[in-house]
């Protein structure tokens, strides 16, 4: 019988490792979580949004896009003041749509797309201003934190700081 050195299975060291590589994976998650959270993407491929008679093609670099409610009085017609530095993406909660011109586009879409949009981009108020850059083809990122308003009082010039 060798009498010699008994190693212990469950050793302090192998404990402690077992516990930071356990820390580092959750840590790695979480910070994964985080910054996937925090700005979303919109895929126009995958979310139809209709511009006039015709499927939404984006092709700029950056929109900036509005949630806004058409029963609000004088909406529309702060949103067709707005001078901004990007084109706008004006997205109505009763999907009323008038006609687009060069600097304000104006979108509808189906129940689905709708109810998607608000809960990707949690959506609880009206106006809701932020933009998004084009990070490859039809995929663009949240590029701002969304913003939301109670009063449409200096709505129209706040596009001129995105």
């Amino acid at each position: 019988m060798a009498v010699g050195r008994a190693k212990n299975f469950f050793s302090l060291s192998t404990l402690l490792a077992s516990f930071f590589g356990a820390a580092m994976i959750a840590g790695a998650f979480a910070y994964f979580n985080y910054k996937f959270s925090e700005y979303k993407f919109i895929d126009f491929k995958e979310w139809v949004f209709y511009q006039e008679k015709e499927i939404f093609t984006p092709s700029a670099e950056n929109y900036i896009v509005v949630f806004y409610s058409s029963k609000q009085p004088g909406m529309v017609e702060k949103l067709m003041d707005a001078k901004a530095q990007y084109p706008i993406l004006a997205v109505d909660y009763y999907q009323k749509a008038p006609p687009s011109n060069g600097r304000i586009i104006f979108l509808r879409a189906g129940t689905d797309t709708s109810l998607k949009f608000i809960q990707r981009f949690n959506i609880y108020h009206s106006p809701t201003v932020f933009t998004i850059k084009k990070n490859k083809d039809t995929l663009y990122k949240q590029d701002s934190m969304i913003r939301e308003f109670d009063t449409l009082e200096g709505f129209s010039t706040l596009f001129e700081s995105l």
